[in-house]
């Protein structure tokens, strides 16, 4: 019987075993080939401990508790996956800082909240530091601005 734990263990599953096989993917330089640790080493525990845990969740014996689908609010998880859509299409072409503010905006507003001072408050100062942590900081370009605007 499938309930909620079962589909999320199921789910851990296959996402650890597609890591796993990703692992290969990462390089080791030749002197690192005979040392005990390596960068896929982590890696390596991390995708057996996932495969290990949700193969035991899953062959667990299960609770009476069934799959309930009612009472969710498909619409606005619809919405929200449409514009997360629309902010995938956009991003480039309008700047990271439009096209993020408009996304959080856009979902924010589609969860419920109607004051624009919150939703601005929420959702304009956070691109902006997200965007300055990741090009100050990290020193990850991401175009801020929109391409006919660029240098």
């Amino acid at each position: 019987m499938l309930t909620r734990d079962r589909i999320g263990a199921l789910l851990m599953l296959v996402f650890s075993l597609f890591y796993w096989l990703q692992i290969d993917d990462i390089k080791i330089l030749a002197f690192q080939a005979s040392s005990a640790m390596t960068g896929r080493t982590i890696p390596e525990i991390l995708a057996a401990l996932g495969v290990g845990l949700s193969l035991l969740a899953l062959l667990r014996p299960s609770s009476n508790e069934k799959l309930v689908l009612t009472g969710f609010q498909w619409r606005r998880a619809a919405l929200i996956c449409l514009l997360m859509i629309a902010y995938g299409f956009t991003v480039r072409p309008v700047g990271f800082l439009i096209s993020a503010s408009l996304f959080l905006i856009g979902s924010i507003v589609v969860l419920g909240e109607r004051r624009l001072w919150v939703i601005l408050v929420a959702s304009v100062p956070l691109v902006i530091l997200f965007w300055a942590l990741m090009t100050q900081v990290l020193g990850v370009f991401i175009e801020p601005w929109p391409e006919f605007l660029g240098e």
